[in-house]
C-alpha cells in the first residue's frame, strides 16, 4: 500500500489548510486512516484517525479545529484533514498513515510527510 500526501504549506496563524492522503490500495481493504505530526525534536504524534466505519479519534490540541474525513464516491481512497484555526504550536511534518489487517497480522504504512508551517 502506498500513500501519496499533500496540501502542506506556509499559513498564518488563524488560516486554514487541507491536507488529503491517497491511497493506492481500494480502501475498503483499510482497517483505519490517519494523520500524525511531528515537530522539530519531538515525538510523532497522532493528530486524528478515521475509523473506516465512521468513527473518529482526535487529539485534544486539535478538537474542534481538525477535521478529518473520507473523499466522495469519485476519490473514495483520499482521506483528508480540514485544519482550521491554526496555530504556530501546529506547525510540523504531517504524516498519513494507514493500517491494515489481513489474517491476525497488523500493517501499517506511511506517507511522505508533508510540512505544515503556521507563522505567528
Amino acid at each position: 500500500v502506498q500513500l501519496q500526501a499533500s496540501g502542506g504549506g506556509l499559513v498564518q496563524a488563524g488560516g486554514s489548510l487541507r491536507l488529503s492522503c491517497t491511497t493506492s490500495a481500494s480502501i475498503h481493504s483499510i482497517n483505519s486512516m490517519g494523520w500524525y505530526r511531528q515537530a522539530p525534536g519531538k515525538q510523532r504524534d497522532l493528530v486524528a484517525r478515521l475509523i473506516l466505519g465512521g468513527s473518529t479519534i482526535y487529539a485534544n490540541s486539535v478538537r474542534g479545529r481538525f477535521a478529518i474525513s473520507r473523499g466522495n464516491a469519485k476519490a473514495e481512497n483520499t482521506v483528508y484533514l480540514q485544519m482550521t484555526s491554526l496555530k504556530p504550536e501546529d506547525t510540523a511534518v504531517y504524516y498519513c498513515n494507514a493500517d491494515q489487517y489481513l489474517s491476525g497480522t497488523h500493517y501499517a504504512f506511511w506517507g511522505q510527510g508533508t510540512l505544515v508551517t503556521v507563522s505567528s
